[in-house]
């Protein structure tokens, strides 16, 4: 069992980890054995570990409780204006520590948890990661969700309550198998179904025109049901609300012909509704047109938009009365941000409220709408724009496809205005993409639809404007704008890394974990030859725990001395895959049992010995990465330069002393900028000589292949079957592609990856130098905080201040 901290460790400790005094952990441990009672009906003989995390998490529940209500009260008093961030995923992980953490009540939880005999860290291993998102977007959402709390934003995370988060990966016999994730299995503790405000959301049907305006008639309704989840601030009595949408089929479901057997079988085919919210899409970067995806994106916005109007119309806490109703204040009271086009119905759905239910004139909700939603964009790559095809349009959502043809018909008459006789303009800048199969461009209905649009790391939004959406910036420049994406601290830091998050602390104080600008003051101590040895050792420390995980799940035995060097798979996806007609799935499938087959050969040669071992980590999600992260020697961030929008995986390893390898790709340019490029190992082409090549020569992968041996050799092996002896071709049509449909140009960066990686191997054997850029790199991260980048979204999108101010505990009179 964990002993907790020692005397001189808890004075070490307090600050970051909140205090233990003994009237809170006397209190603590009463509401513990109270829930276990009272909530979970169970006493110490029968109760299992699940039912100790459970009691636990109900604990700690209750403290975030009074300043949820509270929170909601005092922005129903101060009327602020309310930003709304719409996202298909949030990858949440998991919640207990991280509210421990909020809370100030961490060292209070483990003393308790102590006194009653119990493991802290096994209570924890029991709660389920929500894994409600493939990666960086929705990972991306959950840091902003933090950070907008810690900021004091009155902002709501809107998105779906999957039943089944991204699959569960398991890897037998070297293949990557999937189960479905049922994290809800055992309940959530954290959540709160609030079916008094359930919503009914329409699909199918038609639409009948009038004088009097036009009706969505003979639709199918679904009942959007509501569980709400708290996101505390960090120790600022802020608890803002996740609101995660469940679909329900409403009680006459398919009971209009009624006879009995009919009545079984309309029962029965309620589960055909609720599919909506039954699971989470697992393509990342490439898009499928399928109905039930297009369904979920409209079932979240028009749940959504009408909880919007609901709460911009009563004004007054606990008032249902309607207490607003100019539709004009509606961009000064609420915001609406789209993460990436999935949310994108949210436009032609408030255009359809504000016209024909609201009785509004166009070009007055056409203002409104523009003002009101701003959109971000995450990828260049055009495998992954979302086009839908009209005729699914026209048969699921017929008002909006008429409201969508109506802003495009005016859209058009406006570029026709400002670049007469430019048909080939016009073509280009529709939203709807003419050809056999119409379709409407997701992406420009965004832009259109917006008043603010943004790439997520500068290299990124230069690209946009220069390629992808030319034509756009050139008629609106003022609508185009960077927000390099960040992570929060209170995470990706103190809660993963406690030893580091000390280690800082005890040197600049502890403010850097709401302000992480002040980890420039760690310049001070690069000479300093204690701190060298602290931040060493604390690495050190973490590796060995990494070692001790991968010993007990993967039973491979490596040597904590050895250099840990992780590459995020989905680069290796990134850079050998070719999306051209089937998805990337297969492929992505074959990369990892090469991965794997690799890892078979090495892991095994007694030449080799522990001086070598390749992992992969299967089932990378939140909790792992908290876990392997803080262990990280070296970060590869190795996509080719152009094809990563910025990345915020590069951001974490920095942030948790590891030294990056990467191309000038993405935030890795920034990262470069503030820590000084000669802190990092940049190596391959730059976006211009990637662009050259395209406008030159060319690129031809035999070309590499012949010319450099080891390369050569490579390939053959892998293509030969070395590492795949009873199936010599398994590995084939890998280097058929790398060869032949590579258009990422991996074997162009190969010459400079191998010469970058002869640096990192020299520097490595010199541990003072490596661990002062480590220090130089850690006191570069302030700018990567996610404070940062939602500070400037709240000022230069959304038009409110942030705020560092403490509310009143829920004990304290409201001012």
């Amino acid at each position: 069992m964990s002993k907790p901290l020692s005397d001189h460790d808890r004075k070490k400790q307090i600050s970051v980890r909140g205090l233990a005094g003994p009237e809170n952990v006397a209190e603590l441990k009463v509401a513990f054995n109270r829930h276990l009672h009272f909530t979970l009906v169970k006493d110490r003989n029968v109760a299992t570990k699940r039912d100790y995390y459970f009691a636990l998490a109900n604990t700690v529940r209750d403290h975030l409780v009074g300043r949820w209500i509270r929170t909601q009260q005092y922005y129903y008093e101060k009327d602020p204006k309310r930003v709304y961030y719409i996202s298909l995923e949030f990858y949440m992980g998991r919640t207990l520590q991280n509210t421990m953490v909020n809370l100030a009540l961490e060292n209070a939880c483990d003393e308790a948890i102590y006194q009653l005999g119990l493991d802290m860290e096994e209570l924890e291993d029991m709660e389920e990661d929500a894994g409600l998102g493939n990666g960086g977007l929705g990972r991306l959402a959950a840091c902003f969700l933090d950070s907008m709390a810690s900021l004091g934003l009155a902002a709501y995370g809107y998105g779906i309550r999957y039943e089944f988060g991204i699959f569960n990966q398991k890897i037998v016999n070297g293949w990557q198998v999937e189960e479905a994730d049922d994290w809800l299995r055992y309940g959530n503790p954290w959540e709160k179904a609030r079916p008094e405000y359930m919503r009914p959301v329409k699909f199918y049907g038609r639409t009948e025109h009038s004088p009097s305006g036009v009706k969505w008639v003979d639709a199918q309704v679904v009942l959007a049901l509501p569980y709400d989840t708290p996101i505390p601030g960090y120790r600022n009595n802020i608890v803002n609300t996740m609101r995660l949408w469940s679909a329900k089929a409403p009680c006459d479901f398919n009971l209009k012909d009624f006879n009995v057997g009919g009545y079984i079988q309309a029962v029965l085919d309620r589960n055909l509704c609720e599919n909506i919210s039954r699971v989470l899409y697992p393509n990342d970067n490439f898009f499928e047109g399928k109905e039930l995806r297009l369904k979920q994106e409209y079932f979240v916005v028009a749940a959504t938009l009408q909880d919007i109007i609901r709460r911009f119309k009563v004004s007054k806490f606990g008032s249902r009365e309607i207490a607003r109703t100019d539709f004009n204040e509606l961009p000064n009271k609420v915001a609406i941000q789209l993460n990436d086009t999935h949310p994108a119905m949210a436009i032609p759905e408030l255009m359809r409220v504000l016209v024909d239910e609201e009785k509004l004139d166009w070009d007055v909700a056409w203002n409104i709408c523009t003002r009101t939603c701003a959109y971000t964009n995450h990828t260049v790559l055009p495998e992954a724009l979302e086009r839908w095809p009209i005729d699914l349009f026209h048969h699921l959502l017929p008002r909006h496809l008429e409201i969508i043809f109506e802003i495009n018909r005016r859209f058009l008459e406006f570029v026709a205005s400002k670049y007469p006789g430019d048909s080939d303009r016009l073509a280009r800048m529709s939203l709807i993409e003419e050809g056999p199969c119409k379709k409407v461009n997701m992406a420009h209905l965004c832009i259109v639809g917006s008043h603010a649009v943004n790439g997520v790391a500068r290299i990124h939004s230069e690209i946009l404007i220069a390629t992808l959406f030319k034509d756009f910036y050139e008629l609106e420049p003022h609508k185009f704008q960077n927000k390099t994406n960040g992570i929060t601290p209170r995470r990706w830091l103190v809660m993963c890394n406690p030893g580091l998050a000390e280690v800082i602390a005890e040197r600049i104080g502890e403010d850097f974990v709401r302000d992480l600008d002040q980890l420039k003051k760690l310049l001070k101590f690069i000479n300093d030859d204690a701190f060298i040895r602290d931040i060493a050792k604390i690495k050190q420390e973490n590796k060995l725990k990494f070692a001790v995980h991968l010993e007990e799940h993967y039973k491979v035995k490596i040597n904590p001395q050895s250099m840990f060097d992780f590459q995020y798979f989905c680069h290796c996806l990134v850079l050998s895959l070719t999306l051209s007609a089937a998805p990337g799935y297969h492929t992505a499938k074959m990369i990892i049992r090469l991965i794997t087959a690799i890892g078979e050969v090495v892991n095994n040669d007694p030449v080799i010995g522990d001086r070598l071992k390749v992992l992969f980590l299967e089932n990378y999600r939140v909790t792992l990465a908290e876990k392997a992260i803080p262990s990280a020697d070296l970060s590869e961030q190795i996509s080719t330069a152009g094809t990563e929008a910025s990345g915020t995986g590069n951001m974490k390893f920095m942030l948790n002393g590891a030294l990056t390898i990467g191309t000038m790709d993405g935030a890795n340019v920034e990262m470069a900028e503030e820590a000084g490029e000669e802190n990092l190992f940049i190596f391959g082409m730059r976006v211009e000589d990637v662009d050259a090549m395209d406008a030159g020569k060319g690129y031809h992968a035999t070309e590499y292949y012949n010319r450099i041996p080891e390369l050569k050799q490579a390939m053959d092996q892998i293509a030969g079957g070395f590492f795949s002896p009873k199936q010599p071709d398994l590995f084939k049509e890998l280097v058929d592609l790398l060869m032949h449909h590579d258009r990422f140009k991996v074997f162009a960066d190969y010459e400079s990856y191998i010469k970058c990686q002869e640096k990192v191997n020299e520097l490595y054997k010199k541990p003072k130098e490596w661990t002062k850029k480590v220090i130089h790199n850690i006191a570069g991260c302030g700018k990567f905080s996610s404070d940062r980048t939602i500070s400037q979204y709240a000022r230069e999108i959304w038009g409110v201040e942030p705020s560092l101010e403490k509310i009143p505990a829920p004990d304290e009179q409201l001012k």
